[in-house]
């Protein structure tokens, strides 16, 4: 331990405690000391007005703590990731200045009730243990803003969660869970809130009271139906995740409002069609559509003018929207997997397109317009019914990739040798 005539008496002794506790485990050689840096790496302090305020103890396969721990009663931070402990010792209960505790990756069984003394909490982090429950006391804290208890064996949440009026950020993803209690929907400054991964089979339509969201993960269900309510939360601006759910039709006014939404991600449902609403997302620069049942995509998708990826691959869609040529910033596009016969003209518009996959659809021919994608790199024609090519693909001046394996070309145009001299990898 260096640098000690900084330290209060009490916690000079307890640290070097500590040091000898750590350094009898082969966790510290003779020759080291407890880094007293910012950022030390798995083990390392941190100091500031002449108190220990930060501990960090991670992926050190502790089992226990040292009692001496409890004695830093000025930590502010305290990390114990990534170890083998299966139990809080009530030690810690006396460090009540604590704003972040970081449990993750543990073997945690079940939280200690007096969790709810550390009344200065503002983060929580408990993922990747092995909990149940946890405990009413956690909703008691007044200023927690994090909580993430990801990945766990919980089967419900407390009743009381909804006291936890400071919350910003609730991740229960990857447990248990087949029903949400009431008062979650009373945490009005909730910004993040990660569901997926449960087995929850409806979201309340009370989902609307949480207007300050800005992500919304309810992926990995078995939602059947998403209440319009939904739609009313006009500040989800980075991420809504509705994959991998049971769900066969949106509501009509889902999108309305949700204007600046910028990740939608709806794949491996049921859907057969799109509401026309999803034209007022006009912020969203990726949609992710695959694996549903689509048979067409909504005119209105021409309204997404900052889109930038577009994956709507294994669905049942013959025809694509004329539409789809506004979409100017649109750098992938990917449509392998479906029952595509044609593309409409418009595709040349696409001009700051890179990438373009149209595997395994029907396609008996090629508009002339795809040989305006300047920008376009690969292009996977792979198992299509084509038996000529548009002598425009020949022009394409940045084409890294084309593969047109499994059509029936009826012959081979000259100029794909001219790509291949060019440095394009043509595959036949």
């Amino acid at each position: 331990m260096s640098d000690t005539t900084r330290y209060s008496e009490v916690e000079v002794q307890a640290l070097g405690r500590i040091e000898g506790w750590l350094r009898a485990r082969n966790l510290l050689d003779e020759v080291k000391s407890i880094t007293l840096t910012e950022d030390g790496g798995r083990v390392h302090a941190r100091l500031e007005r002449g108190h220990v305020v930060a501990l960090t103890l991670r992926y050190c396969e502790l089992a226990t703590l040292p009692e001496a721990l409890g004695e830093l009663t000025s930590l502010e931070y305290l990390d114990l990731s990534g170890n083998r402990l299966d139990t809080i010792p009530e030690t810690l209960s006396t460090l009540t200045q604590l704003r972040v505790l970081r449990l993750d990756a543990n073997q945690l069984k079940s939280l200690p009730e007096w969790l709810g003394d550390l009344m200065s909490l503002e983060e929580l982090h408990i993922d990747l243990n092995q909990l149940t429950m946890l405990p009413e006391s956690v909703c008691t804290l007044p200023h927690l803003t994090l909580l993430r208890a990801y990945s766990n064996q919980l089967t419900s949440l407390p009743a009381s969660i909804g006291h936890l009026t400071a919350l910003k950020d609730l991740s229960v993803g990857h447990n248990h869970l087949s029903a949400l209690p009431s008062s979650i929907w009373r945490l009005h400054d909730l910004e993040a809130l990660n569901i997926a991964e449960n087995q929850l089979t409806a979201l309340s339509s009370h989902i609307g009271n949480l207007r300050r969201l800005r992500m919304l993960d309810a992926g990995h269900n078995d939602l059947e139906k998403i209440p319009e309510e939904l739609g009313t939360l006009s500040e989800l601006t980075d991420y809504l995740y509705l994959s991998d759910n049971h769900l066969r039709e949106l509501p009509a006014s889902l999108f309305t409002r949700l204007t600046g939404l910028t990740y939608l991600n709806i794949t491996d449902n049921q859907l057969t069609s799109l509401p026309e609403s999803l034209g007022n997302l006009t912020s969203l620069r990726e949609l992710r559509l695959y694996n549903n049942q689509l048979t067409t995509l909504p005119e209105a998708l021409g309204r997404l003018i900052h889109l930038r990826e577009l994956h709507a691959m294994r669905n049942r869609l013959t025809t694509l929207p004329t539409s789809l040529g506004e979409l100017r910033d649109l750098k992938e596009l990917r449509l392998s997997d479906n029952h595509l016969i044609e593309l409409p003209e418009s595709i040349g518009s696409l001009h700051s397109l890179t990438h373009l996959d149209l595997r395994n659809n029907h396609l008996l021919t090629l508009p002339m317009s795809i040989g305006k994608l300047a920008n376009l790199e690969y292009l996977d024609l792979r198992a299509n019914r084509l038996i000529t090519l548009p002598t425009s693909l020949g022009e394409l001046p940045h084409l890294a990739k084309l593969d047109l394996r499994w059509n029936k070309l009826s012959a081979l145009p000259a100029w794909l040798e001219q790509l291949s001299a060019q440095g394009c990898s043509v595959l036949l």
